[in-house]
């Protein structure tokens, strides 16, 4: 329900951008203040800004498929069009208050100078971030568990989340993560959410995208939890449409993790080797459960020998105290995605305990990946695309 007060806002925006760019145009030559240029441009640009709702009205297949990957690259660059523009603009308003207001730069050579400099930072950012959202890295986590774990003197786990496949996430980018998986030399990799991208329909190559999965080599495989975006609804620019009800998880989404030999923990655990538990939650959001319910985390640790090491996969780094006080060592998680783009980066903090990284918490450590995938515009500002090699040793 948001996004029907928003749709107006992004409306009044990218017509508010339109009006500055012909302004810019029309400076740099008379040419291009005729009708002949305004009207196609014109049209054109709303064509772009109508791109994810285009793509959200028209069938899953085909030509909404293109359009929709289309509007994944419209997004960020018109959310930094805009905010060059206002910066722009706001500078402006401030020297037109001072002596400089009579200096060159409310001229019309002013104005091509300063509107050629927000078309190049533009490019540039946008460019920058499409490219380097596709750079995996590999970061590193050293931790010590006070536990004994059977004969294990040390483990190593590979966390990654939100993959996000789908319209954006292809099998391209999913190959290099397992390269980069395969390559830390995991005994277990640990998947914390959001999968897809709220649509199985939206994966190109499905089976291609299983076989590369399944290619991920570990001791004791790939466990995994549910994302809020690992159901099947309908969304438009980053906004559910739910109406209220509470949505189930999709089965073809769970048919496709068999099949990428991606085992699904919700709301259970399982002792592996006989040495550790990992503990799978429901997301917080989405639980995928017809009365939208989940189980606390005290549910799904009692009972458990709590003298051997509890891992828990969380897609939300929420509930931290509660995890602890529950007996985990280890929580796992995702969904923040660090903020993704500037200037959100700078306020993930504001809403979660641990935005990205490592804390600790009592005797819990909790290690939030950025994720693998993006989320809306296929753009990393400021963030890093990442797996997560952890090396835990154990001291009991």
């Amino acid at each position: 329900m948001i996004f029907l007060f928003l749709v107006p806002l992004y409306f009044a925006a990218n017509f508010y951008m339109l009006l500055r760019i012909f302004h810019w145009t029309k400076n740099c030559t008379a040419i291009l203040d005729k009708r002949r240029f305004m009207i196609p441009v014109g049209i054109v640009f709303f064509l772009c800004a109508l791109s994810p709702i285009l793509a959200f009205l028209l069938p899953k297949f085909g030509l909404s498929i293109m359009i929709r990957r289309f509007s994944t690259y419209w997004t960020g660059v018109m959310l930094y069009s805009l905010m060059f523009i206002v910066i722009g603009d706001l500078i402006r308003l401030i020297i037109r208050r001072t002596p400089l207001r009579k200096r060159r730069l409310f001229s019309r050579i002013g104005t091509v100078t300063v509107g050629s400099g927000i078309a190049v930072c533009t490019a540039v950012v946008c460019l920058y971030g499409s490219l380097h959202a596709r750079d995996i890295k590999t970061v590193s986590y050293k931790v010590t568990v006070d536990k004994s774990c059977g004969s294990l003197s040390q483990l190593n786990a590979v966390l990654i989340a939100d993959t996000h496949m789908g319209y954006a996430v292809g099998y391209d980018h999913i190959e290099q993560m397992v390269e980069k998986i395969n390559s830390c030399d995991p005994d277990i990799v640990i998947f914390a959410g959001d999968i897809f991208d709220n649509s199985i329909d939206g994966l190109d190559y499905p089976d291609r995208l299983a076989e590369i999965l399944s290619s991920i080599k570990s001791k004791y495989g790939v466990w995994a939890c549910y994302g809020n975006h690992d159901i099947n609804e309908s969304i438009l620019m980053g906004f559910t449409f739910s109406w209220g009800e509470s949505p189930s998880n999709d089965a073809s989404m769970t048919e496709f993790l068999e099949k990428a030999n991606i085992n699904l923990l919700q709301d259970e655990s399982v002792l592996i080797d006989n040495s550790f538990y990992l503990v799978g939650r429901r997301d917080a959001q989405k639980p995928g459960t017809e009365d939208g319910s989940r189980k606390s985390i005290g549910e799904l640790t009692e009972g458990l020998d709590k003298t051997k090491p509890i891992f828990v996969i969380d897609h939300e780094p929420s509930e931290l105290q509660e995890t602890a006080d529950a007996g985990a060592d280890i929580d796992f998680s995702g969904h923040t995605h660090d903020g993704q783009l500037f200037p959100l980066n700078l306020t993930a903090g504001l809403m979660w305990e641990n935005p990205c990284g490592m804390i600790k918490k009592d005797n819990m450590y909790s290690i939030v990946t950025s994720g693998v995938g993006v989320y809306g515009p296929f753009m990393r500002i400021g963030t890093d695309a990442e797996i997560c090699d952890v090396h835990i040793e154990f001291n009991g």
